[in-house]
């Protein structure tokens, strides 16, 4: 019997939190490369390259299946490049939580009289880092569900079936992100 393992006994407990926290990282991962995939996907399936276009859509094929035809994948890579447009708003978000909660400390110099927090740097720091937090919660949850999404939405390209509801809501999360980008937009002015 080996004394090291039974020194350190394996509790299922962390190896599932590490496979949930893998599966979230690269689900997170693949949502923020939607736009250059879908993009690269889309010129390669207009050079005549499908191979390479099933694989920027992560599609795995094997020699034997039949290949989708060019239509297919250009409306896929149209698809995932419209996901993708609509995942560049919570990594946005991301980038803002390190940049206006994490450091914000750093990105203003003050003063801070009427920020959150105030009038102490630390008061201002600590309110931006609460405020931010359950944003890059949610950001990163939308970014999880968008490449669950893809994913779904990919699902004819690998011989499976797709369920009714995918489509639609492909489009409706696409016309949430254009209204909530005016939304943003607008409240600049």
């Amino acid at each position: 019997m080996n004394v090291a393992e039974n020194s350190f006994p394996s509790s299922p407990v962390p190896a599932a939190r590490e496979s949930f926290l893998r599966r979230l990282g690269r689900g997170v991962g693949q949502a923020a490369v939607l736009l250059p995939m879908g993009l690269l996907a889309l010129v390669a399936t207009l050079s005549g390259r499908a191979a390479s276009a099933l694989r920027l859509l992560r599609v795995r094929a094997e020699p034997g299946d039949p290949r989708p035809g060019a239509a297919r994948l250009v409306a896929h890579a149209a698809l995932t490049v419209l996901l993708g447009v609509v995942a560049l708003i919570p990594v946005g978000m991301l980038v803002l939580f390190v940049a206006r909660g994490v450091l914000y400390g750093f990105v203003d110099d003050g003063p801070y009289d009427t920020s959150w927090g105030g009038p102490s740097r630390a008061g201002a720091w600590l309110a931006h880092f609460a405020v931010s937090c359950p944003v890059a919660v949610a950001a990163t949850a939308v970014l999880y569900g968008l490449a669950g999404l893809h994913r779904r939405m990919t699902a004819p390209l690998r011989g499976e079936r797709r369920g009714g509801w995918v489509l639609p809501t492909v489009w409706l999360s696409c016309l949430a992100g254009a209204l909530f980008l005016v939304a943003f937009v607008r409240q600049l002015n």
